[in-house]
């Protein structure tokens, strides 16, 4: 039997974390985290799960490995990660998408279903929720013919992406290496997000959700995605009880890697983030626009520099480049 799978991609510090702690409080959706990470996180350095709890001492999480694998091992985490080397890679994207699978995959694969099974059967919960974000491994989970897969794509403006990947994290267990240089933040957020485009054209089902649009109006946005993916009717408001103006109420999520927002419970307040993007420096901002242009277009993102510097016209804007304005 098929294992309904919900999973959140994009380039990270775009909101992925945030919705799927949402869509992780809608009955019948359990939120794992980011499920790559498991095998590296939990199973071999035992971080902590979203409850607190090391991974290997989460009640859930070790009920989960018995169902799955009869209990976790640092051998089965190896092998996987083994085989992830090999076969999750972006650069292998064009390949899966050109032929499918590819030798060893479906052992691969079977790995992650059989975690989505045991985790479904444990939680109680016909629908899984995996915020993974890696393009390469949506389409290697494509391949699965034991998983309903469905892509919910997240994006968010490139240069308020580049600001966030400036700053230092405190994410276990290695604080601050995140930091990343906003040219190469462009060029990872043009590719994953260039990647989930041809997932969609080769027939997967990808929805898009923009973090402003999310942060904005949670309700509206969180009652059109779950009626895409058909886990309620229109106007169904018990779904989203927890959603208050402004805020939503967490309770305590299993999730077994991913960003700190994976350790709240209680009222998260939840608003616009407009000046994300001015934050980064206007040289800086010029660079990112100039790079990802053709996809903010798309995307309906902004290209007017709002503060131009002295000398140069107002709406300044790289060769050729149409305004576009936010909704």
């Amino acid at each position: 039997m098929a294992v309904r799978l919900i999973f959140i991609g994009g380039l990270g510090r775009s909101g992925t974390a945030l919705l799927e702690r949402l869509l992780g409080e809608v009955p019948g959706v359990a939120a794992l985290g980011e499920v790559v990470h498991l095998w590296e996180r939990g199973v071999a350095a035992r971080e902590l799960c979203g409850c607190g709890e090391r991974f290997t001492s989460c009640p859930f999480w070790r009920r989960v490995g018995v169902r799955a694998f009869g209990g976790w091992s640092t051998g089965l985490a190896d092998r996987v990660l083994t085989l992830r080397r090999r076969l999750d890679r972006t650069r292998h994207i064009p390949a899966l998408a050109a032929r499918g699978a590819r030798a060893g995959l479906s052992g691969y694969t079977r790995a992650y279903t059989r975690v989505y099974e045991a985790a479904a059967e444990v939680a109680g919960a016909p629908v899984v929720v995996d915020s993974s974000r890696h393009a390469s491994l949506a389409f290697c989970l494509r391949t699965s013919p034991v998983v309903d897969l469905s892509v919910v794509h997240v994006v968010r403006d490139p240069r308020a992406v580049a600001h966030s990947w400036r700053r230092r994290t405190d994410r276990m267990p290695d604080p601050g290496r995140a930091s990343r240089r906003p040219w190469r933040t462009t060029a990872h957020w043009m590719v994953q997000n260039l990647a989930f485009e041809l997932l969609a054209r080769r027939g997967g089902t990808v929805i898009r959700v923009r973090y402003e649009d999310l942060v904005a109006d949670p309700v509206a946005v969180l009652s059109a995605l779950l009626v895409r993916l058909g886990l309620c009717r229109e106007h169904e408001a018990e779904a989203l009880a927890f959603l208050r103006p402004g805020a939503a109420d967490l309770s305590v999520a299993h999730t077994c890697a991913g960003d700190p927002i994976r350790f709240r419970a209680g009222p998260l307040a939840l608003g616009r983030d407009e000046a994300g993007c001015e934050r980064l420096s206007r040289p800086h901002r010029w660079l990112v626009t100039a790079l990802a242009w053709p996809l903010m277009v798309q995307y309906g993102y902004r290209i007017r520099d709002r503060r131009p510097p002295d000398g140069l016209p107002a709406g300044w804007l790289p060769a050729g480049v149409t305004p576009q304005e936010c909704r």
